[in-house]
This record gives C-alpha cells, sequence and structure tokens, in this order.
C-alpha cells in the first residue's frame, strides 16, 4: 500500500513456485531429492522521470500517477493504477524454470540404539555416490507494445534512437527482444568420509556435462564439461570450520573458467570469540549480454577477455563485547560494465577496492537494544566504478516478551545512511545498470518502523517504510529520495504479511 509518491507504470508482478520432496529408503542408504521450481517476474519500466522539477511542482501535487516520464505513454490514457491489473505493456517480463533430480547411495557400517522398548536403527556411510540432473527453461523479454483504445500507448521512437540507436517508426513500431535458453547438466559426484560419525567432514570429486541451446538473432548449440572438488572439515569440537572448493571449465564455451575458494574459522575459545580468514578467485568468461548473439547486444561488435576478480576476506567475532569486524580487498582485472545506456566497455586497468565493516550491538535496557552496521569503503586506481564512501544501518528496538506469556515481538525503527555518490543510471531495455559521472545522488536517511511478531506458530509483521518522505513543509510523503537518476523511491509504503502453520 503506498501514498502519493508513487510513479506510474512502474507496477510489478513477481512469482515464485516451489515444490521438493525427500525420499530416504528404510535401511538410510538411498536418498532422492526432487525440486521443481519456477520465477516469473513481469515489472513495468518508465525510463525514469524526464524532471526532477516535476516533483515539486503544484501540478502534479494531488497525483504524482501524472508526472511525465519517458516510456508507458500518456499517463491520462493509460490507468496502470488497478493493483490487480498484471498487464505489462512496457517492462521486462523473465521467466526461469528448473527442474532438479539427485540420487545418493551410500556405503557403510550399520549400527543401531537399543532400548527397553525400541530399536533404533543407524547407519553411518563411508563412501556415497551422488547423481544429479537438472533441466532449466529461461526467457528474458523486453517489450514496448503499440497499443490502442483504453489502454493507448506509443513507444517513443526518439527515446529509442538517442539511447539505444534503435530506428521504429514515428506512428508506433513495437518493441520486443528477447533472449531464450534451455540448459541442461549432469553431474556425477564422489564422497568419502574419514569419520563416518561426523558428517561434516568429507571430500567430494565429480564432473559435470553441461548443454545449452540458445535461441537469439539465430539459434546457438553450446556444451560445457566441468570438474569440480570439495572438503569440509566442522570438528565435533565446533572448534574448526573449513571450506575448500574449486571448479575448472575444461572445454565447451567456458573454457578455462575457473572457481577458488576457502575459508578457514577457529573458535579461540567463548570468551575471547572467533577468527576467519578467506580467499576466493575466479575467472570467467563475460556474461552473454557482451556476445553479439545475443538480442541484447546493442552495441558495434567488440571482444573481451575474461574477468578475474581476487578476493581476500577475514573477520573477527568477540561474543561477550557482541562485535564484529570483518574487512574485504578486491582486486579485479578486466572489470565488465555498461555506459550510455547500451555500450559494453572493459576496464583495460587493473584496480581494487577495500571495504571494512563493524557490527555491534548495545544493550540499552532489559529488552532494548541498537543493533549497529557501519561499511567503509575506498577504491584504488581509475576504474569507472562508483560507490558511497560510508553506509550505516541502525535498529534500535525492543525485542522479547511483552504482555502475554506467548507472545514474542519485536518492535521498533530502522535507519539507513549512505553519504552522496554518483550512483549508477538504470538502462531499462538491458535490465542493466550502468556508469555515469555526472549526477549525484544525495538522499535523505531511510527511516522505517517495524513490528514482528510470533504467538506459537502464528506469525507476523507489519511495516511502515520511507517515512523521511515526508514533507514538514507542505505535508504528505513526497520527499522522495532517489535509487538512481531520475527514478525516486516510492512515498509512505506499507507492508504486512503472515505465516500460520498447522499441525495435526
Amino acid at each position: 500500500i503506498a501514498a502519493p509518491g508513487t510513479f506510474r507504470n512502474q507496477k510489478s508482478n513477481h512469482n515464485n513456485i516451489q515444490l521438493t520432496s525427500w525420499y530416504q529408503s528404510p535401511n538410510r542408504r538411498y536418498n532422492n531429492y526432487v525440486v521443481l521450481q519456477t520465477n516469473k517476474i513481469k515489472a513495468g519500466e518508465n525510463g525514469g522521470i524526464r524532471n526532477g522539477a516535476d516533483l515539486n511542482d503544484p501540478a502534479y501535487a494531488a497525483s504524482r500517477f501524472t508526472v511525465p516520464t519517458f516510456l508507458g505513454g500518456d499517463p491520462v490514457q493509460i490507468n496502470t493504477r488497478n493493483v490487480f491489473d498484471a498487464s505489462i505493456y512496457t517492462g521486462n517480463r523473465y521467466t526461469e524454470t528448473n527442474y532438479f533430480l539427485r540420487q545418493q547411495y551410500d556405503f557403510g557400517r550399520k549400527d543401531s540404539i537399543v532400548t527397553d522398548s525400541t530399536v533404533v536403527p543407524l547407519f553411518f556411510p563411508k563412501l556415497r555416490f551422488e547423481h544429479s540432473l537438472t533441466f532449466g527453461k529461461y526467457r528474458y523479454i523486453f517489450q514496448d507494445l503499440a497499443t490502442a483504445g483504453t489502454q493507448r500507448n506509443t513507444p517513443d521512437s526518439a527515446y529509442y534512437k538517442d539511447r539505444y540507436n534503435l530506428t521504429i517508426h514515428p506512428s508506433g513500431d513495437s518493441i520486443i527482444i528477447q533472449d531464450r535458453w534451455r540448459e541442461f547438466k549432469n553431474d556425477f559426484s564422489i564422497y568419502q568420509f574419514p569419520d563416518a560419525k561426523n558428517l561434516q567432514q568429507f571430500i567430494r570429486v565429480g564432473a559435470e556435462l553441461q548443454l545449452l541451446s540458445g535461441t537469439f538473432r539465430n539459434t546457438q548449440k553450446l556444451h560445457n564439461v566441468m570438474l569440480h572438488g570439495e572438503y569440509r572439515n566442522r570438528t565435533k569440537s565446533q572448534k574448526w570450520d573449513i571450506l575448500a572448493y574449486g571448479r575448472l571449465w575444461v572445454t565447451g564455451y567456458n573454457n578455462g573458467d575457473y572457481h577458488a575458494y576457502i575459508n578457514l574459522q577457529r573458535l579461540i575459545n567463548p570468551k575471547v570469540g572467533s577468527l576467519q580468514l578467506g580467499f576466493e578467485n575466479i575467472s570467467r568468461t563475460p556474461s552473454f549480454i557482451y556476445n553479439p548473439a545475443s538480442n541484447f547486444y546493442l552495441d558495434v561488435a567488440k571482444s573481451f577477455k575474461k574477468e578475474n576478480t581476487v578476493h581476500l576476506f577475514s573477520s573477527i567475532l568477540q561474543p561477550k563485547l557482541n562485535i564484529r569486524l570483518s574487512a574485504d580487498y578486491y582486486l579485479v582485472t578486466n572489470y565488465l560494465y555498461v555506459t550510455n545506456y547500451y555500450r559494453l566497455q572493459q576496464e583495460a586497468t587493473v584496480f581494487n577496492v577495500l571495504r571494512i565493516n563493524a557490527q555491534k550491538t548495545f544493550r540499552i535496557g532489559k529488552r532494548w537494544n541498537w543493533h549497529t552496521n557501519l561499511y567503509i569503503q575506498q577504491k584504488a586506481g581509475d576504474a569507472e566504478v562508483n560507490f558511497p564512501t560510508l553506509y550505516t544501518r541502525n535498529i534500535f528496538g525492543y525485542e522479547g516478551k511483552l504482555g502475554f506469556k506467548r507472545l514474542q515481538i519485536a518492535f521498533g525503527t530502522e535507519v539507513r545512511y549512505h553519504t552522496p555518490y554518483k550512483a549508477d543510471g538504470y538502462s531499462p531495455l538491458l535490465g542493466q545498470f550502468f556508469y555515469q559521472d555526472s549526477v549525484m545522488l544525495s538522499n535523505r536517511p531511510q527511516v522505517d518502523l517495524y513490528m514482528h511478531f510470533r504467538i506459537r506458530s502464528f506469525t507476523a509483521y507489519l511495516r511502515g517504510e520511507n517515512l523521511n518522505t515526508f514533507d514538514l513543509q507542505g505535508g504528505g510523503f513526497t520527499a522522495n529520495n532517489f535509487a538512481a537518476p531520475g527514478y525516486p523511491t516510492p512515498g509512505l509504503i506499507i507492508r504486512f504479511g503472515i505465516f500460520w502453520s498447522f499441525v495435526n
């Protein structure tokens, strides 16, 4: 529910359906997992408002719905305020469907626990064979439909020519751009458990075959063969937690890509806390939007190298002081990015980013807490990347029981703020953010109120967001922040939700 301060043609419809099943044989040697999942997003696009000064124009005070935008047609002729109307005339439609099947068979030792009245069977695996099949369908569409009647829309030929160098007929040609994929993955892995009584310690090796069929300007069939390995050890004493894995694409479209990751965490003792150290290195082929075969490739023909990212990270957790300090260091080579709505670029020089984070909980009273996060980040190098130097998130509220024995409740306020910076612009046709260096965003701190509570199996939440948009002079929630140049955030939003589980 949004108060005045919202903008037309920005409605969206998100659907997620997931079905899962798990079967285990009576002897506990065989496991079968099935997952069916579909994600659908239909998001309207308006191209941003034409003039930021219109937000303060009295002519639009009664209805922000009439503020002129670049896409979506005449706001007087197009009725998009019906919350039950999911039609999208101008916007993106993304659909992803996955079918997943995993089978496991274990070899090991049988055992049991015998009591006076029952026998509980146990099984301790030593060796596991695993086979996984994945079938996926993916469809990505941008459309700006020329329609008539009560839902009149005429795509703006000047907008598409100026920003995307696309020529359409001024009388109202429709624009439909889409890429479609079909994916099949066949994976076989072997696990070895050094300690049969600790399933959190294992070695895993395997291989995967990936078959891809893409429909673009023409149909392409691609394939990949990938080898992978993993070592995991969470000791019984809970003092050590080690995770290391690697993936290498040995042949196919992504030949030479790799992903290496290692994370080591040590609990020194409950009073002193824990220390974490980690390393990650990714080398990857550019996303397919950088391939001229894609319908979303609108730039002139270019060639791009593999992008490489080195990530070093560490953290210290001190439970007695309720504080966590962490640091992330990124070293990026051949960075890929977008400029001017559709032009694809690759950074020639190496650059790095350092981010430091502090998290702390202050006990204000018996049930009152202040949770604060503070991020400081800095770039070294001339790469075309912008982000705020400082970002902070603070939650101040009550947490615990209130009045009733079974009522668990948390309520209070949440405040988020970032320092001014030149935020990325947004390209509606690509569904991508792009680098810009001319518009500075300087937003108010975002202020929200929240109340979350649980009574037995009933859970609910109620949130009032964007209270910072209240205009002290004119009244109403119209002092909007900006998420990107030309894209004001909504005014007051009321969110609510419930979750209720029933157990026979």
